[in-house]
């Protein structure tokens, strides 16, 4: 994650004698080196960054004009907002809109977009569906997701997707700029809420509660929902196991029914869970 940390050579003070207390007594260990307050602007302590070289290369599409962003949200409001924040003149990307992603879907397969910031609970198509049609097709567009705040553990499953970053909607924007500014740099990067979910979820029985409803599944359910879980569409994984796409669709049909599911962005969040997506 780029820093724009400065350096300063630091000088020790002057050792500090106490009345009545012998020179002898001070030892160079009273000697002091005060660190140097940093700005603002430069402390960045909240966002994670996960080196990651599977997408390293997200973003040597860009050329050398502005960084060319997709901002899909909803809520017009929000939409303006992260707009405006990301074409401030010390930012200066160029950022289009779209409240639907069907309709972004459209113009990022005419191709010219960076990078995407996407709403989690976009429609029609969510950011988690959105982010695994554009690995179907090959598309190597880095994606952000944000979600509102109470979707953080859902948020956290996602981290098992090819998603490039993940922040709810009340990140502060110095956090979400330093996210986005790792990601272009071909890392993932995780707000501080979704890692405060990520910490919680270590030794909690969500994982063994999943595993105990995936036991319900047929080794063939299981599959499925794995190739679900990497982002497979219904075809593909037809074509993988020699079956029709209607035989697939009243395969999942099922596992949404054992495992309580309602829709296929919940599969892939219980796929994550269930650890079926790989590192």
């Amino acid at each position: 994650m780029p820093a724009d940390f400065s350096t300063e050579a630091f000088r020790p003070t002057k050792p500090q004698f106490s009345p009545g207390c012998p020179a002898s007594r001070v030892s160079a260990a009273s000697t002091t080196i005060p660190l140097r307050r940093l700005e603002v602007a430069h402390r960045v302590r909240n966002v994670v960054v996960i080196p990651e070289p599977l997408i390293a290369g997200a973003v040597e599409t860009a050329g050398p004009g502005p960084i060319q962003t997709l901002v899909i949200d909803r809520q017009p409001l929000f939409l303006a907002a992260l707009a405006s924040l990301l074409t401030a003149p010390s930012v200066a990307f160029r950022v289009r809109t779209a409240g639907r992603t069907d309709v972004a879907l459209e113009l990022l397969r005419d191709g010219g977009v960076d990078l995407v910031c996407c709403e989690f609970r976009a429609e029609p198509i969510s950011g988690l569906e959105l982010v695994g049609i554009l690995f179907e097709e090959q598309r190597h567009i880095p994606v952000i997701l944000l979600g509102d705040v109470g979707d953080e553990s859902q948020l956290a499953l996602a981290l098992g997707a090819n998603v490039a970053g993940l922040f709810t909607k009340s990140s502060s924007p110095d956090e979400f700029m330093a996210g986005v500014r790792a990601v272009l740099s071909g890392h993932r990067a995780i707000g501080s809420s979704v890692i405060g979910q990520l910490l919680a979820n270590f030794g909690s029985p969500n994982l063994h509660e999943a595993r105990r409803y995936g036991n319900q599944l047929s080794p063939t359910e299981v599959e499925i929902l794995s190739m679900i879980g990497k982002a497979h569409s219904i075809p593909a994984i037809a074509a993988s196991r020699g079956i029709s796409n209607k035989t697939v669709r009243n395969h999942l049909a099922r596992i949404y029914r054992k495992l309580e599911l309602h829709g296929r962005t919940e599969a892939m969040l219980w796929a994550a869970r269930m650890g079926l997506t790989g590192s």
